[in-house]
């Protein structure tokens, strides 16, 4: 698993916003930093909703730092553009239909009683511009959420 102090897995993968285009995660270091990671469990789910919701809510407390936010699951990118627009979110969603970034950042988990393999566990990552993880949060119980205060507070340090 990725922890704080870590250099971040660089990717490519389908970022869907107003339309649905490919980022890479060390160019939008280079211009955005610092970046948000938010991994969540699935599009269209209670709490999955809710989190991604506050994230919005509180986006402009990561704004005012450049940062960039990222809301990350194993969802189709159709999947998250309808998810994206029902809540209304402001941010980009990237799929990672492939499951290589809940691989690289140590967070794939199986929901063994839907047959649902390497889904994202609910996890947070904040990385500075040098790719470096300077906030790593993984859920270690169903139906926890970030302590969005300290994405923040973590944001504000990256950004500093």
């Amino acid at each position: 698993m990725i922890a704080a102090g870590d250099d971040a897995p660089d990717f490519t993968a389908p970022l869907v916003t107003d339309e649905v285009e490919l980022t890479t995660l060390s160019e939008t270091l280079e211009a955005d930093a610092p970046v948000v990671l938010a991994f969540f469990p699935a599009a269209f789910t209670g709490l999955c909703s809710h989190e991604l919701r506050t994230f919005e809510d509180r986006l402009e407390a990561l704004t005012r730092h450049d940062a960039t936010l990222y809301g990350i699951s194993i969802d189709t990118p159709s999947s998250l553009a309808e998810f994206r627009d029902q809540l209304g979110l402001s941010f980009g969603l990237v799929s990672d239909i492939n499951r290589e970034l809940v691989t690289a950042y140590g967070v794939a988990t199986d929901f063994e009683p839907l047959g649902i393999e390497d889904t994202a566990t609910r996890s947070v990552f904040v990385i500075d511009e040098t790719g470096t993880v300077t906030y790593a949060w993984v859920s270690d119980e169903p139906g926890s959420e970030p302590d969005y205060d300290e994405v923040e507070a973590a944001v504000a340090d990256a950004a500093a």
